[in-house]
Formats: structure tokens, C-alpha cells, sequence
């Protein structure tokens, strides 16, 4: 495989220049916020293990081969915080970040971050200009949008990045193989006349998590089907993506030019009932045992007392609830680790707290000890998969649902594992 540090950028893209905003993008994301002040204690903490991004990116960059790598940090980096993400990404081998937003990609330029960078989802009032100006690569979709950053680019003086997505079969976002002569014609007078420069086609799989579904294999047909007909047209696209992380780690056949993992890059199983594929799990979220009590035989808990203790035993009270991403309908149905060992919820999930039954002993279990709710795994601990599986849902959302009060710090594992060391960074996590 060839050398991480040998892996070039697009001259295009990468450019130091970042220009001051003013309001002029109004469809910015919500993102972390620094918290510099003292700990409430409130809301818990969420632990990224950079160590494990690190890992993650090496693992699939080995799966790509000789491929490109970009890697997804749209949505905040998944909720793990897209400019700790990116640039620790970025070190480990990646080549280009994807975002779904302008907003989000100006964001990675204001934090220094000069890789390529392309956006692909867009209102119909989106001003393309600051991020033409910033040099981030726009994924169009339609011929609209096209017309667009043709506009913007010549209001700027500049010319536009340009990727053009195709609709392959998702019924989502891109350009329907009906509409593509149409664009084609439009984006070579715009190549011409220099306002554009056709950087590459993509597009993005329906079931890449079924390796062997047989729509995997019409929508690269498509694709590839698609950039004959580009150069047909006279216009070539430099690069073509389609792999996202389940087809990057079991569809090598579809890596193409550039592979373009998300989820898989944060250490979660791409497709969960094929395993791990050797990723490690960067999330950890955590709470302080705020208080311990002791329960009587035929005492309840909680609202609506829907647990009811069948001997003495003794409960923590952990401070993180449905307001920090804690859902409601988990009452009762997860565990928390605290020193190593699993405790089960009980009575329901609050707005801003859930209780644990440590049993009739404790469990030698002190105020200020910490509770995982979920994280890497290691010990046998609570995954974010579980909490999935539980909530008919995947774990994505999971991990996307953390917010509230929950404060976000970064460490750099020596093993990307247990050995975790605290980074200078934290953060409240917005949702």
C-alpha cells in the first residue's frame, strides 16, 4: 500500500485563504460549542478517543488500497466533533473530507483545514459563493443547482469545483441518468468559459449493508455507465466515488478512484451482524454516580413506579436523562458499567436522570464513581449497538442523539482501548 504522507490534495481545494462570513451562509449546522467554565456536573460526559479515530482510518485505508480516501464528517463528525475528527483523520491518511452542508465545510475552513472538501446537500436558496470563496467542492444534484454555482462562481471571479452526483437507484438526492445530456451541455460551456472545473462524479449505494444485494451492482453500472456518457459529452470527471463504509470494507470491487466511509471511521460496524472488521469504537459516554440510597423490599422508582424492588438492595442515581440523548423508552431495558461491572436501569428514564440497581451488597459503589452507558466495549461494557437493538433503530442515531448537557472532551489512547489520557479540550455538545 502506498505511503500515507505520499497521498496529494487537489490544488484546487486546497487553499490557506479563509474569508470572514458575516451571515452570508444561513444554512449552517448546529455545532460544539467550547465550554471554558467550571463543570456543573450535569449531563454526564462524552469521551472521543482520537487514538481510535486514528486506528479506524488506517483500517480502512487498508481496505482501500490504492484508492483515495474521504472520509464523512458531516452532522458534527457524526456527533464526535468534525474538526478533531477531520484533522485527526487527515494525519492518519485520509485525503478529503465530505460534509453534507456548506456550512459545515466553511466551518472546517475556519478552523484551519485545508484538505478538499466537497458538500452535497443544498437548499434551493443556498449562496454558493462563501463557500466557492473559502474553495469547497459542491456536489450538484440538478440541473438548478448547477446553474447556481455557475452564477456564484462568476459573481466570485472564481472558478468552482464541481462533482456531480448521480441517482443510481437511492430515489434520493441527484441528477436522474434522464437529466444528465441536459447538465452535461451546461457544465461544459461552464468548463469552457473557465467558471467551472469538473473535479468528478459519485453517487451513493442503497444496501451497501447486504454486500451481495444485486442493486449494489446496477448502481455501479450506472455510475460507470454515466461517465462514459460524460466523456462522451466531452467532459471527463477526474475522480468517481461510490463506495461508502460497508462497500469500502466488503465490496473492494466498487473502491473505484476514492472510497468515502463515515460511520465505520468512529469504530461502529458498518454492517453489526458481520462483526467489528477490526474498528474500534471512539465514543464513550459516561456519567458520575451522583448519589446512592438504599431501596426497601416492595419500594418503587421513578415515575410511575413501574419497577418495584423485590428485596432490599441499594440504586445509584446517574445524572443524564432523555434531555442529554438518554431515551425514554430505554427505561428498564440497559446497563451501565461502573468499576468494571454490569448494573441494570430501572423505573424510568427522566428528563435529567435514570437509577441503577446495584444490588443488595452496593457493589462497593461510591458517589463520584464513574457509570459507562456505553463506549468501546472492552470488559465486556455496554456498546452503542446495544442500546440499537433495543430501540429498534441503528447505531447512528445512537450515537447522533448525544447532545443536551453532556460535555465533550477528546483523549489519545496509547492502546485505543482502556489506557485513556485527557486531552486539554471540552466542550458542551449541542445538539
Amino acid at each position: 500500500m502506498r505511503d500515507r504522507s505520499q497521498i496529494s490534495t487537489d490544488p484546487m481545494h486546497d487553499r490557506r485563504a479563509v474569508v470572514a462570513l458575516s451571515g452570508a451562509v444561513d444554512n449552517v449546522s448546529a455545532s460544539t460549542v467550547d465550554a471554558e467554565g467550571a463543570d456543573t456536573g450535569a449531563g454526564g460526559s462524552v469521551t472521543i478517543d482520537l487514538a481510535a479515530i486514528t486506528h479506524n482510518v488506517r483500517v480502512l485505508r487498508e481496505h482501500a488500497e490504492n484508492a483515495a480516501t474521504m472520509v464523512v464528517v458531516k452532522a458534527d463528525g457524526y456527533n464526535h466533533g468534525a474538526v478533531q475528527v477531520a484533522r485527526t483523520a487527515l494525519a492518519a491518511g485520509a485525503s478529503e473530507l465530505g460534509v453534507t452542508t456548506v456550512g459545515e465545510g466553511i466551518a472546517l475552513r475556519d478552523a484551519g483545514i485545508t484538505a478538499p472538501i466537497l458538500s452535497w446537500l443544498h437548499r434551493s436558496d443556498t449562496d454558493f459563493a462563501p463557500a466557492l470563496t473559502a474553495g469547497i467542492g459542491i456536489g450538484v444534484s440538478s440541473r438548478a443547482q448547477l446553474d447556481s454555482v455557475v452564477d456564484a462562481a462568476r459573481r466570485v471571479g472564481t472558478t468552482a469545483a464541481v462533482t456531480l452526483k448521480v441517482d443510481t437507484g437511492l430515489n434520493r438526492n441527484g441528477i436522474e441518468p434522464q437529466g444528465l445530456d441536459e447538465v452535461f451541455t451546461v457544465l461544459g460551456g461552464a468548463v469552457a468559459e473557465g467558471s467551472v472545473h469538473f473535479r468528478g462524479m459519485f453517487s451513493h449505494l442503497a444496501c451497501a449493508d447486504e454486500p451481495g444485494h444485486p442493486l449494489n451492482d446496477q448502481q455501479a453500472m450506472v455510475l460507470q455507465e454515466s461517465v462514459v456518457r460524460a466523456a462522451a459529452a466531452g467532459v471527463r470527471p477526474e475522480i468517481v466515488h461510490l463506495a461508502n463504509s460497508a462497500a469500502t470494507v466488503t465490496r473492494h470491487d466498487l473502491r473505484f478512484d476514492m472510497v468515502r466511509p463515515g460511520i465505520a471511521m468512529y469504530g461502529l460496524s458498518p454492517i453489526p451482524e458481520l462483526g467489528q472488521f477490526g474498528l474500534i469504537p471512539a465514543m464513550t459516554v459516561s456519567a458520575q454516580v451522583a448519589l446512592i440510597k438504599k431501596v426497601r423490599a416492595g419500594d418503587s422508582v421513578s415515575y410511575g413506579h413501574t419497577w418495584t424492588s423485590p428485596e432490599d438492595t441499594v440504586v445509584a442515581l446517574i445524572p443524564m436523562g432523555y434531555a442529554d440523548g438518554v431515551r425514554r423508552s430505554l427505561s428498564g431495558r440497559f446497563d451501565v458499567t461502573i468499576n468494571g461491572r454490569r448494573y441494570p436501569s430501572v423505573g424510568r428514564v427522566c428528563m435529567d436522570q435514570f437509577v441503577v440497581n446495584l444490588g443488595p451488597d452496593g457493589g462497593s459503589v461510591v458517589e463520584g464513581d464513574t457509570a459507562v452507558l456505553f463506549g468501546s466495549g472492552d470488559n465486556d461494557g455496554p456498546v452503542a449497538q446495544e442500546w440499537a437493538d433495543v430501540l429498534d433503530t441503528i447505531h447512528y442515531e445512537v450515537v447522533t442523539g448525544i447532545g443536551g448537557r453532556a460535555r465533550r472532551r477528546y483523549v489519545e489512547s496509547e492502546s485505543a482501548s482502556t489506557d485513556r489520557r485527557d486531552a486539554d479540550t471540552t466542550e458542551e455538545v449541542a445538539r
